[in-house]
């Protein structure tokens, strides 16, 4: 029996107008008849913060299914990949410019594709309880309560959840996450700690247990943020109010997120992330038989 074709794919930053910048994204084509143990393989060989696998859909109401791996597992949602995919898509005649809709584990989400630019709307707003002591968590990014700006702490997400830290400007880029302490919390996709100011947040996210130390630019919890945001009252509590996310800068790849959340009676109803993707490179990757 032959080996089957190498399978195409596509490598493109996202969240940046320029190359080697923003969250690079591994987009691998032709993708339906992969099992979830050889798509696993293809993330771990990547090693990218995630890999997308776009298949066919299993309804008629989406464009086409998505699949999301970290190096350590599968995702139902995320925002980087659903962003760079949608271009990887309309790049290749697949989808045209204009509102698409993608199938993932977090439901049908829509996007609107414009030339470089693509905006993804969250699934629906999950908001746990204030966490009573924040220090368990604070210690699993290196940093101290007194650290923190003085909002509660609490995981907020979008599809996936987020521990989300506001945390004073000076401390944030201080960070430092421990493996150990963040494998022992909750099982959730990460911790995000931030400071945030006149509509900007700067932020970093750390997923260690999904097999990402830090992620240069997080579309998930940009979005959650916004839950997060409206609960603390950083944003109006009623209609739409947008905020801007930077994050990666300590690691070498700047990312700029704009972000809408829209609230009714102070509780955030919907959010969406907007973010610009740029083409890096594309060849084959052999298929992982077996």
């Amino acid at each position: 029996m032959s080996e089957p074709s190498a399978l195409a794919y596509r490598i493109v930053d996202v969240f940046t107008d320029r190359a080697f910048a923003g969250n690079p994204l591994a987009v691998v084509l032709e993708a339906d008849e992969l099992s979830t143990e050889q798509m696993q393989r293809i993330a771990r060989e990547f090693n990218l913060s995630e890999t997308a696998f776009p298949i066919t859909a299993s309804t008629s109401d989406a464009n086409y299914r998505l699949r999301i791996f970290t190096p350590a597992a599968e995702l139902p949602f995320a925002g980087h990949p659903s962003v760079g995919a949608a271009w990887v898509m309309r790049s290749l005649g697949r989808v045209s410019d204009g509102p698409i809709v993608q199938e993932c584990g977090a439901g049908l989400l829509p996007l609107v594709i414009e030339g470089d630019s693509v905006t993804l709307t969250g699934g629906a707003a999950h908001l746990d309880d204030v966490i009573a002591d924040p220090s368990a968590i604070v210690a699993a990014i290196g940093l101290t309560t007194a650290d923190l700006a003085g909002d509660p702490v609490r995981w907020a997400g979008v599809g996936i959840d987020f521990g989300f830290v506001h945390a004073k400007p000076d401390a944030v880029a201080r960070a430092r996450p421990n493996a150990t302490l963040l494998a022992d919390l909750d099982a959730k996709a990460g911790v995000s700690v931030f400071s945030f100011a006149d509509g900007v947040a700067h932020a970093r996210v750390f997923a260690g247990r999904l097999g990402v130390a830090e992620d240069p630019a997080t579309g998930s919890a940009a979005l959650g943020l916004g839950v997060w945001l409206a609960a603390a009252g950083h944003v109006a509590a009623d209609g739409e109010t947008p905020y801007i996310v930077n994050q990666g800068l300590e690691i070498g790849r700047p990312s700029r997120l704009d972000c809408v959340v829209r609230c009714e009676a102070g509780v955030a109803v919907g959010s969406r992330v907007t973010g610009s993707v740029v083409p890096i490179a594309d060849g084959r990757i052999r298929h992982p038989i077996g």
